[in-house]
């Protein structure tokens, strides 16, 4: 969403517009999470990441700011590249596990449709102005959007039906101890 900013580089309404929308959708359902999970440790960590990440935001801007004058996109386009890149990584964690259990049950579909989705559009708008900080990290979310609904495919198709541990047991991450249903 800073790199939208006009203050880091111009003509760029349209970036900033889509990441605010993004930016409050995820503090509303991060906000969600931490009033009505029941795990109270889950709840505690996930408030301290999000102070750590508002302090790193804060921190990011005032650098930004203060420091860099001519150079503000290089250095805001780098950090919001290297985060970028990590959102886009993420479900490696996840590829593991498909792999070792050869199941699918622990990565969602529309996720990874997401995520492949998202890095299609973002490389195909960073072609229009030719921006290197929107092609880079986008094309590398393109391409790790394919490789993981490959494997998504792949261990659909050819892996174990069920995992190890079971196919009825209850998700690892939930946000409530009622089954599914219950009130």
């Amino acid at each position: 969403m800073f790199y939208g900013l006009p203050i880091v580089k111009k003509d760029n309404i349209l970036v900033l517009t889509i990441n605010s929308v993004g930016l409050v959708i995820e503090l509303l359902y991060l906000t969600v999470y931490v009033v009505y999970a029941n795990d109270r440790k889950k709840r505690v960590r996930v408030a301290h990441i999000l102070l750590a990440e508002a302090a790193l935001t804060v921190a990011v801007v005032l650098i930004a700011m203060l420091c860099f004058d001519k150079h503000r996109s290089l250095f805001v386009g780098i950090i919001a590249d290297v985060f970028n890149i990590i959102m886009y990584a993420a479900p490696l964690g996840i590829w593991k596990k498909v792999i070792t259990t050869k199941s699918v049950e622990y990565m969602p579909f529309w996720l990874s449709v997401a995520g492949l989705s998202n890095g299609i559009c973002w490389t195909i708008y960073g072609l229009i102005p030719f921006d290197l900080f929107l092609l880079v990290s986008n094309g590398l979310g393109a391409i790790f959007g394919v490789i993981q609904l490959g494997l998504y495919c792949y261990f659909y198709f050819y892996g174990e039906k069920n995992s190890k541990e079971g196919a009825k047991k209850q998700s690892e991450v939930q946000l409530s101890n009622h089954p599914t249903g219950a009130a």
